[in-house]
């Protein structure tokens, strides 16, 4: 090979490379083959979601290359308009939304149906980390109040759908950043205790019935065997009859039997412990610890205010919807309507995670520059 060929390959190899972070990369790849094996059995070894979900990683990794070039601080500009593009569109759900199974959650635009929530899980922490860089040289207490506010305006408009889970998660984004910009302990602690004195008021006025009824199956899942606990007490089953290496792929009789419920998507990780046990559980918790390892210690690293508040958001955030989704499913959190990231079937999920990744990697391939 002549020089000037070994540098031309040299130079595309940076050209597609370089903005990737190894560590986040190496373990989304990991989760991803899993995830595939994992929806082909979830799915009666049907290929038709099998294909659709490569089709989905395939623009999921072209979008993740095309805005992890993107300086961060480029990025923020469109923080406040993708904001306000949100809120306007929730609000339009609560006007003109599409009902499924007495949740407003939709818009109908003629060529998509799209979830305005899934625009807030990248929207909210953005805006809340941009409007702390504004002030970052100015900062007072009356600033984390507004900060507060801009989070509740979303979070409000999602309760009213309803979808409790969706709605927490999506302020736990927000709140985060809240946190990483430098809230004092007193104020965080005043605040868990106000929470906390308040969850009567809550359970009273705050929550609809099937919420109520969530919970208490939570607390007691064979009240209802073949009613609200049925999901989770299917689901327990499955985890507890994978043992330790698991029943083998394809091989999982809760699955191929149809008693897990929603097996591609909200119980998939349900299908993932009967077949492969505790050893690939073990495994999958590793990657996603490497995950957000990585992810707080590129927000450590990062060179502004804006890229480590937003990276530990998003980090944090990530490690919300991978707990909740597996604390549901094994039985120590309410059942709520949250994908396990990476792995889950669902093409706007699998956008807004690989969205995600690469606001951490441009924020990674930043920090490198300097």
């Amino acid at each position: 090979m002549t020089p000037y060929e070994n540098n031309f390959l040299n130079r595309i190899k940076r050209l597609i490379w370089e903005p990737m972070d190894t560590w986040l990369f190496f373990a989304m790849l990991v989760i991803y083959v899993m995830s595939m094996f994992l929806l082909y059995s979830a799915d009666g070894q049907d290929i038709g979601q099998l294909r659709n979900k490569t089709l989905h990683t395939i623009l999921g990794f072209v979008l993740l290359w095309l805005v992890a070039r993107i300086r961060p601080q480029v990025l923020s500009n469109f923080a406040p308009p993708a904001y306000l593009l949100g809120v306007m569109l929730l609000l339009g759900v609560h006007f003109f939304g599409i009902t499924v199974n007495g949740s407003t959650r939709w818009l109908n635009l003629g060529f998509i149906r799209l979830q305005p929530s899934e625009i807030m899980k990248i929207a909210l922490p953005m805006m809340v980390a941009w409007y702390f860089q504004r002030y970052e040289m100015t900062m007072r207490w009356y600033h984390y109040v507004v900060a507060l506010l801009i989070v509740l305006v979303p979070g409000a408009l999602i309760l009213k759908q309803p979808d409790l889970g969706t709605a927490t998660l999506i302020m736990a984004s927000g709140l985060f950043v809240i946190f990483f910009a430098g809230l004092p302990w007193k104020a965080l602690f005043a605040s868990i205790i106000g929470f906390a004195a308040s969850l009567p008021v809550i359970w009273l006025y705050g929550l609809h019935d099937y919420q109520k009824t969530r919970i208490l199956t939570l607390l007691d899942p064979t009240q209802d065997r073949l009613g609200a606990g049925y999901h989770i007490l299917q689901s327990m089953i499955a985890i507890g009859s994978g043992g330790v290496w698991g029943k083998g792929w394809l091989k999982g009789t809760q699955t191929h039997l149809d008693y897990i419920p929603e097996s591609t998507t909200d119980f998939i990780f349900a299908v993932y412990s009967e077949e492969f046990g505790l050893i690939g559980n073990i495994l999958l918790v590793l990657m996603y610890l490497l995950i957000v390892a990585r992810g707080l210690y590129i927000a450590a690293k990062a060179p502004t205010l804006y890229s480590r508040t937003l990276a530990g958001a998003l980090t944090m955030t990530f490690f919300c919807y991978a707990f909740v989704n597996m604390g549901m499913v094994s039985g120590i959190l309410p059942v709520v309507g949250v994908p396990l990231p990476l792995v889950s079937y669902g093409g706007t999920a699998t956008l807004s995670i690989m969205t995600i990744f690469a606001l951490l990697m441009g924020i990674s391939y930043q920090s490198r520059q300097k």
